[in-house]
């Protein structure tokens, strides 16, 4: 919302600075964005009279001037204008000044004549398209003055942000009701007293509402002796500093209002309707209508009409028709005030794609009981501008006319909730000079809801109100007491603390958190190769690769990876907790959410550092993650068995704890990766978070005492072939049962290059730990032990040692 700090003082008189209002509105939740000087282009322009204008001797259209531009002397300018004459006040850009263009000033000679300075019309000065000839100024304009001081030109407008539940507040009157609130000003609405022809007769347009639940209100008056011209310079240049073309004296009345009051406006050409009559209805599936830009539309039944008694002639609140369009032929106006069901004009314009300064604010809701009020002033507004006269009689029809709500305000409630003790005064002039009308009675009071804050149904939302106007900034921030009842300790925690456990066990493992959208495109899950079946599309998607509801965390985690490796990382090790979907008709919402722990590594194992710089992360490094989360979790060593055919992983492994499978981890495909830019093996694992927390639940922690004396460690190489698995190693030393052998890993792994002579295998290097628990072991204890370890593998599994 553009708004003008002149045309505000209008209404209530701040006599601030521009960024003192913006500070206070940003505080009341109306954003300032920017503070723009539309008219800063032309501040050295300055008002000349044209003393002298001959026609030049050696050209057929151009004039020699001598202009008295308040510098003591008169200015020689050529100007090529038709219109320019001597006696005139016009504006000039003197030597040296810059025109909006770009343009630069400078002395000249125009077929021999010299030039000093430059007459301006109003294109060259940006205020409007014409170019038909100079701008002529009043004759009351100062020579030598500013011509933005002598045509009162908006010198700031601020730009504000304004949420989708402030309708009010796209307007000038909403926001200096908003001004006023905070400053303590008083509100004065200018008035504009509407007179009728009382000498020529009655007219009424007869209106029929068909949709009554789509239209509350419609309501028109007819000007006739319409007399279609340029609106007055001062409303052309104030559309203008807000955004608005200026297009014609009765087209721009209607903006105006718009602007000024936030009730849109739409003017027929009476001549031009059919019948003579108005009726609201629901459009013909498929029926063609023009609108004014001039593009040919396809409406649906959903689509809300203004007709005339026989075809549409506008599309409700959105934009008016071709067909009845203002031209300069027109004589006889029916101006249009109305308030429409929001989400009948929202749908409407979302589906066509047509956005109008219109449909913007009908979207949002309109003050009802204004509306009428509106029309009447839009009527004086034409009729001062020499645009016609308005015909008594008020066309109307009301088919729901508008109930406030009544609200139940408790102020003792309304300081619990903000923390802040606020006098019973403070809160009935906040609601005062909100409109809003207060009965009090006792402890809770009665507050009825103004027509023009639709926002306001219940008490949260008066709460709300008198917060915001104290200053939520000026609320001393207070930690709330946590009391931690002892009785509800073995509990179960909730499904938000144990996610926010996992979360820091990733970030304690050195592990970066991703957050993605919930949304994918359907082409990623068909690039992963997962199933169709159980998608969900988004029926209305905020772009083509963001279309359907995500399946797999994969989709996000590699789109994760393709953005890091564009910004030049080597290594990633990412983790993501969220949900998945998949379409489950026996849900309360058609869509069953699963929760998932991802897990990316990617890239060098170790810091850019000597001297294990070239080693990158490979299963181990992302097995390791998942045993140290379960071990986390207090669960027993996983069971990973290679897992059957998989969209995107190979090779992929199914993990097992206490038989149930929680998730599969694995590398994906090559083919695949590659379409990430990925260069090297992407290792994945996803884990089934709902699976988790039951066995996270049943688990029991046991604790034992701290060993007291220290272990003692041995490594031992087995050499076998390749189809002998780490895991019959370890099951192995884990089945000898021997007292002191405390603890077998797996440290290093190294596989022989291939050639004449070499066999083919594996040599593989365990740590083994003893420990005994009453004494500190001798060397020649340990070695004995470490030789009953090896003569069992090689008997039992056949490999050397």
């Amino acid at each position: 919302m553009l708004l003008s700090l002149s045309w505000l003082r209008e209404f209530t008189p701040y006599e601030g600075a521009a960024e003192e209002l913006g500070d206070r509105l940003t505080m009341l939740g109306l954003e300032l964005e920017d503070i723009l000087h539309p008219y800063d282009a032309i501040s050295s322009i300055v008002v000349g009279y044209v003393a002298e204008c001959a026609l030049h001797p050696d050209s057929d259209h151009l004039h020699c001037c001598k202009v008295d531009a308040g510098q003591g002397q008169l200015l020689d300018i050529v100007c090529g204008a038709p219109n320019v004459a001597a006696g005139q006040k016009v504006p000039v850009a003197l030597v040296g000044s810059r025109l909006p263009d770009g343009t630069v000033i400078k002395k000249a000679k125009l077929r021999g004549a010299p030039s000093f300075g430059m007459i301006c019309s109003e294109r060259e000065l940006g205020l409007t398209e014409d170019h038909s000839g100079i701008m002529v100024l009043p004759d009351s304009a100062a020579v030598g003055a500013r011509l933005v001081d002598v045509l009162e030109l908006d010198r700031e407008v601020l730009d504000i942000s304004i949420t989708p539940n402030r309708a009010d507040c796209l307007s000038v009157l909403g926001l200096a009701r908003e001004t006023a609130l905070a400053f303590n000003l008083p509100l004065n609405i200018p008035e504009l007293p509407l007179r009728l022809d009382e000498e020529g007769p009655e007219s009424i347009v007869p209106i029929d509402i068909e949709a009554p639940d789509l239209c509350r209100l419609y309501a028109g008056r007819v000007i006739s002796r319409v007399k279609v011209a340029p609106s007055p310079m001062r409303v052309r240049h104030r559309l203008h500093a807000v955004g608005v073309r200026p297009i014609s004296n009765i087209v721009d009345v209607t903006n105006y209002i718009l602007f000024e009051c936030g009730q849109p406006l739409h003017a027929f050409d009476l001549d031009r309707l059919r019948g003579g009559r108005i009726v609201v209805k629901t459009a013909r599936e498929g029926e063609k209508f023009v609108t004014l830009d001039g593009q040919e539309r396809v409406l649906s039944a959903r689509d809300l009409c203004i007709c005339d008694a026989e075809r549409p002639v506008g599309l409700a609140g959105v934009m008016g028709g071709l067909n009845t369009e203002i031209t300069a032929d027109s004589r006889n106006v029916f101006l249009e005030s109305a308030v429409f069901r929001p989400g009948t004009i929202r749908k409407t314009s979302r589906r066509l794609g047509l956005s109008s300064e219109a449909s913007y604010r009908f979207e949002r809701g309109i003050d009802q009981r204004r509306t009428v009020w509106a029309l009447d002033r839009a009527c004086a507004l034409m009729a001062a501008f020499g645009g016609g006269v308005a015909r008594r009689g008020l066309s109307i029809e009301e088919p729901r006319p508008f109930v406030p709500a009544r609200i139940d305000f408790r102020p003792a409630r309304a300081d619990a909730l903000l923390g802040v003790r606020l006098s019973p005064e403070f809160d009935e002039k906040t609601f005062a000079g909100m409109g809003c009308v207060v009965e009090k009675s006792g402890d809770v009071w009665r507050v009825e809801q103004p027509s023009w804050r639709p926002d306001l149904t219940r008490e949260a939302d008066l709460i709300e109100e008198v917060g915001r106007v104290h200053g939520l900034d000026a609320i001393p921030p207070v930690l709330p007491p946590v009391q931690l009842d002892l009785a509800r300790a073995a509990e179960p925690e909730s499904r938000y603390a144990f996610w926010l456990r996992l979360r820091r066990w990733g970030a304690g493992l050195g592990l970066n958190e991703a957050v993605n959208y919930s949304f994918v495109g359907h082409k990623d899950l068909d690039h992963l190769g997962l199933p169709v079946a159980g998608r969900i599309s988004i029926m209305n998607p905020l772009s083509a690769e963001q279309d359907v509801l995500r399946t797999a965390l994969a989709p996000g985690l590699l789109q994760d990876l393709r953005n890091n490796l564009a910004q030049g990382a080597q290594g990633l090790r990412l983790f993501e907790l969220a949900h998945v979907f998949e379409a489950d008709s026996a849900s309360e919402t058609t869509a069953r959410e699963t929760g998932m722990l991802g897990v990316l590594l990617y890239g060098a194992r170790h810091d850019a550092a000597w001297p294990h710089a070239e080693a990158d992360m490979d299963y181990a490094d992302l097995k390791g993650v998942v045993e140290h989360l379960l071990h986390f979790l207090h669960l027993p060593a996983p069971v990973c068995r290679q897992a059957e055919a998989h969209p995107f992983l190979l090779p992929c492994v199914e993990t097992l704890v206490e038989g149930r499978c929680i998730g599969r981890m694995g590398r994906v495909k090559p083919a695949l990766a590659e379409a990430f830019h990925a260069r090297k093996d992407v290792w994945l694992a996803e884990l089934n978070l709902e699976t988790l927390r039951e066995l996270y639940d049943r688990a029991v922690a046991r604790f034992t005492p701290l060993p007291v004396y220290p272990p003692v460690r041995r490594d031992i190489t087995v050499m076998a072939g390749p189809e002998l698995k780490v895991g019959q190693v370890l099951d192995h030393l884990a089945g000898l049962n021997l007292p002191l052998l405390e603890a077998a890993a797996l440290v290093d792994c190294f596989e022989p290059q291939g050639g004449p002579g070499v066999e083919a295998g594996r040599n593989l290097t365990f740590r083994l730990t003893f420990r005994h628990a009453g004494r500190t072991l001798k060397d020649a204890e340990v070695d004995k032990e470490r030789e009953k370890v090896a003569e069992s593998l090689v008997k039992n599994l056949g490999v050397r040692v």
